[in-house]
């Protein structure tokens, strides 16, 4: 492993062969990466478990007649009820439409009248279904025929419109966080070493990783992996913020060794020996966690855990071999004008320091530390007694977007489930009386509409009271679902309810089936690290209170001081999975540092000095990857901005408090204990 790791600098050519054969992979990996967006998906669908019952009912309602349509609603409103000249402008707008259709556009309905006169409406259906450039054109030129005119209030809404605004997000998204990330990278490090020079090489090396995900991303998109917008923007942010971890956690030790080697190439050959498996199991260790993801039901979320674990180790692996080659190329130069100058007798930061004078303290009074820590932590916690499941695609947007504006508008004056009917599909002709009875009979159903027939059977339309898209119509979607089994036809419920119903469902059980499986991979990897039990299980178990801590708090920071919708049903488990993986990465530093000082020092000077001198780059590393993170705030949804905020607030706090505190206490608690049922390797044994 050593000869491997140290390949890099093992020869004065080997720096050029390194970059050359970077070179040539980049330039064998640029056209595929290219098409990398062609292989995204952002329709709904692309979250949905594939065999969800929604699924099912919309592969056979592509069989009747009409296919699987997607309405876009038009809806015009006046305070005070709609004028016959009202009504008149906005049949117009229907002709113009009717005789200048979008692509994939059918016959509009009539113009629909609300009971109390103050709205009005009528359908566009869509036939666009996977086409999501079709869909946002189709949308886009309804609402230009459907513009507001002389105070006449006039929305688009309905599942069209919502799919083509969430669409119209993520297809930015890309661009949007590529340009925030890479500048806050650039900000931070030269602020971290006050280099003109320096920031430029993790820069490069971060490039070369993510140019390498994209044609791998194409390649597993190609051949059927689920990739929407979501784990587009989270595995870019990843990348970003592991490979500038990582690459700070390397050149840490390098500079440390330019102190004591007057060759960079020397120095370097020293630090990927000594730092290299360090960052090698950290790298593990997430990826290990995101593969575990490719269990879920959910798609993409199975589809977050390759792209997740490719992108976090191609980082590592530039870090490793671009990155020294870069740094040996360039010399001592790189961090000009504050040049680290060769002193054998500096004995470095391990016995001065601000994070000494903590290690000192922290372990001077160790036991009643880690409890007051832990109680703290625990406080914190308890937060997520407020935590609510009610974000949802009606209330996802922060901020004003026209779907849910017009759904708004439509629930004022019609049945809310009007913007986007449940579909009822009986594959039994002659049960489907029966079944239009026992729907219409279920609470919260406003209408049941007119069968249609074809070869899959016959379908109708169900028209909900609650708003599509909120947790009463999910209960909705339960209910007709089990009063329709007794009738044991096959009876299928779908339509754009029941699929965010089955998305949510299927979040639910792999928050409850994934989390114990990732930390058996993680205490695993971090036993055989440290080839011992019970640090793995003290680090599992810091981890874990840090996460729930970080949970309950951002829970009161959206509900209280955001005033959110309430929390995205995958929001737990994205949180488990980077601040369990990623907080386990800062301990996997410091503790295989703690063990090779404990090696000569014992176990508690051993922690001392590992705090000492893993703390000020830990805690640079922290602050970037959380700035890395919190850039998902800049997007205008729920859902990412609060997987940015809890890990960023998690990092931080791991950083801070438990990588800082918790863990150096409770190892000088331990002490020797730490190792069982191994040893440190103490010269005194």
């Amino acid at each position: 492993m050593a000869a491997i790791l140290g390949l890099p600098a093992s020869r004065r050519w080997t720096p050029l062969l390194v970059l050359g054969v970077w070179v040539l992979l980049l330039g064998a990996l640029g056209p595929l990466g290219a098409k990398f967006e062609s292989v995204i998906s952002n329709e709904p669908e692309s979250f949905l478990p594939g065999d969800a019952e929604s699924v099912r009912a919309a592969a056979l309602a592509k069989q009747f007649s009409a296919g699987e349509l997607t309405p876009a609603i038009v809806v015009a409103s006046r305070p005070g009820g709609l004028t016959a000249r009202d009504l008149a402008t906005v049949n117009a707008m229907r002709q113009i439409i009717a005789k200048d259709p979008p692509a994939g556009a059918l016959d509009p309905s009539p113009v629909i009248p609300s009971p109390g006169g103050e709205a009005a409406l009528f359908q566009v259906p869509l036939e666009v279904t996977g086409d999501a450039d079709a869909l946002v054109n189709a949308v886009d030129r309804i609402r230009e025929v459907t513009a507001e005119s002389g105070g006449l209030t006039i929305k688009t809404t309905g599942p069209a419109s919502f799919s083509a605004d969430a669409i119209s997000v993520f297809g930015d998204i890309n661009t949007t966080l590529l340009l925030a990330t890479g500048t806050l990278v650039i900000v931070l490090l030269l602020i971290i070493y006050r280099s003109p020079v320096f920031w430029l090489l993790p820069v490069i090396a971060i490039a070369f990783a993510e140019t390498t995900l994209r044609a791998v991303g194409y390649l597993l998109g190609s051949n059927g992996v689920v990739i929407n917008g979501q784990t587009q923007g989270i595995t870019l942010v990843l990348v970003f913020g592991a490979g500038t971890d990582y690459a700070l956690l390397l050149v840490a030790r390098y500079r440390e060794e330019l102190h004591r080697h007057r060759g960079a190439r020397e120095a370097m050959a020293v630090a990927l020996q000594q730092a290299g498996p360090a960052v090698l199991a950290s790298a593990g260790t997430v990826i290990a966690g995101l593969l575990v993801l490719m269990l879920a039901e959910v798609n993409g979320t199975a589809g977050l855990g390759p792209m997740g674990a490719i992108g976090v180790g191609v980082a590592a692996i530039s870090m490793l071999t671009a990155l020294p080659a870069l740094l040996i190329l360039v010399g001592r130069r790189a961090f000009w004008p504050f040049v680290p100058r060769v002193d054998e007798h500096d004995p470095g930061l391990a016995t001065r320091g601000v994070w000494r004078r903590v290690a000192n303290r922290v372990t001077g009074r160790a036991r009643p530390i880690w409890i007051g820590t832990t109680v703290a932590l625990i406080a914190l916690a308890v937060g997520l007694v407020a935590y609510d499941d009610g974000l949802t695609s009606g209330n996802g947007f922060r901020g004003t977007v026209e779907s849910v504006q017009g759904q708004r508008l439509l629930a004022g004056a019609f049945p809310a489930g009007s913007s986007a009917p449940t579909e009822v599909i009986v594959p039994d002709r002659d049960a489907v009386a029966r079944a239009r009875d026992v729907v219409a009979a279920v609470p919260g159903v406003a209408s049941v509409g007119t069968p249609e027939t074809g070869p899959p059977g016959a379908r109708f339309e169900v028209t909900l009271d609650p708003e599509p898209y909120s947790a009463a119509a999910y209960d909705a979607i339960g209910r007709l679902r089990t009063a329709l089994a007794p009738l044991d036809v096959g009876a299928l419920v779908g339509g754009p309810t029941a699929e965010e119903a089955d998305v949510r469902a299927a979040a639910d059980r792999d928050t409850r089936r994934l989390p114990p499986l990732i930390l058996l991979v993680v205490f695993v990897i971090l036993a055989a690290l440290l080839r011992a039990i019970v640090a793995p299980l003290m680090l599992v178990g810091t981890v874990i209170l840090s996460y729930l801590a970080a949970l309950g708090a951002s829970v009161v920071v959206f509900n209280v001081l955001l005033d959110s919708p309430g929390q995205d049903p995958s929001l737990p488990l994205y949180g488990f999975v980077f601040l369990v993986a990623l907080g386990v990465d800062y301990n996997i530093f410091l503790m295989a540092r703690a063990r090779e000082e404990s090696r000569r020092f014992g176990t508690a000077e051993g922690i001392r000095r590992a705090v000492a001198v893993t703390g000020g780059v830990i805690t640079s590393a922290g602050i970037v990857l959380a700035g890395t993170f919190s850039v998902l705030g800049v997007l205008p949804l729920w859902a990412l901005f609060q997987v940015g905020f809890l890990v960023a607030f998690g990092v931080l706090l791991d950083t801070l408090v438990v990588r800082s505190i918790l863990v150096p206490a409770l190892v000088a608690d331990l002490n020797e204990r730490t190792w069982w049922p191994g040893h440190s390797g103490h010269l005194d044994h």
